[in-house]
């Protein structure tokens, strides 16, 4: 019973409903959708700017979706990662005016996306980040454009993987990466304050009838794969992570590379929600690397 309560609050999908749309903020949208090489169809919106640099935006986990987090249906997690929804159309408008376009996607099981499962913290989700740059490179608009990964929490960990466990180099017009507040599976569970015999039933429930195991560096190993300069984005107030972790995740890169280091109000969504606010740094990296 605990196991399975455990797992639920990690790996359930069917938490992230796509609430709103470009339109909403006058953005020129088009809906579409493509597979993984697993076959799992995924579905986003290719939002519309300029055609020689765009952006791939991989959300984070289990109460996200392409379009960001909606307090509504969330229960014990409606306070507990940021006051308010939060909007990733912010930081798509600000990009579109800067001459960017955006492919906003929903991982699998999240949003439109098809649900084949349990989320497995960026391991599986690595298909999807290789399978929306495989659909932009490909794209007849943008298929000599620039391309950038703006990848938050377990986005960030679906593309680490990525670049440590398929053919990145494929993608010839990658050019650069934002790391938003890297995080293991292990450090986020421990922060949650479970008791550890209810971390461990989880575990054991993961494994024993979801066939996921969540534990160990989970993404880190793969830090070193990286191949494209990388802007890291933590607040040093977050109470969801370890900021030794994250400056093991740093350090391991060798790459060209920056740490930017937000304080930023006590809840790990304030830094999602800085994103969509604060198009400067944004932007200043993305420029340096894609233009």
């Amino acid at each position: 019973m605990f196991g399975k309560m455990v797992s639920d609050m990690m790996v359930k999908p069917g938490k992230s409903p796509v609430f709103e749309t470009p339109t909403k903020f006058g953005l020129d949208y088009e809906d579409v959708s493509f597979k993984a090489s697993d076959g799992v169809t995924l579905s986003g919106w290719l939002v519309k700017g300029g055609s020689d640099k765009v952006i791939v935006q991989s959300h984070f986990g289990v109460q996200c979706s392409r379009c960001g987090f909606t307090q509504e249906g969330k229960g014990i997690m409606k306070n507990a990662l940021w006051t308010s929804d939060i909007h990733f159309l912010n930081h798509a408008k600000y990009l579109v005016d800067a001459g960017y376009s955006v492919l906003m996607y929903d991982m699998r099981n999240h949003g439109d996306s098809e649900h084949n499962g349990w989320v497995s913290w960026g391991l599986e989700e690595r298909k999807d980040v290789v399978a929306a740059l495989k659909f932009v490179s490909e794209h007849p608009v943008y298929v000599s454009a620039n391309i950038g990964l703006l990848s938050i929490c377990m986005g960030q960990g679906a593309s680490t993987f990525a670049f440590g466990m398929e053919d990145m180099a494929q993608f010839k017009n990658l050019k650069t990466m934002i790391s938003v507040q890297p995080l293991t599976y292990d450090y986020f569970v421990k922060a949650l304050g479970l008791p550890n015999f209810l971390i461990e039933a989880g575990n054991r429930y993961n494994k024993s009838k979801r066939n996921i195991t969540l534990n160990g560096d989970s993404f880190l190993p793969y830090v070193k794969d990286i191949t494209v300069p990388t802007l890291v984005i933590q607040n040093s107030n977050d109470p969801m992570t370890n900021l030794d972790m994250v400056q093991q995740y740093y350090d391991a890169l060798q790459v060209d590379k920056e740490l930017l280091m937000l304080e930023l109000e006590k809840k790990r969504g304030a830094t999602y929600s800085w994103v969509g606010t604060n198009p400067t740094p944004i932007l200043g990296w993305l420029n340096k690397y894609m233009d």
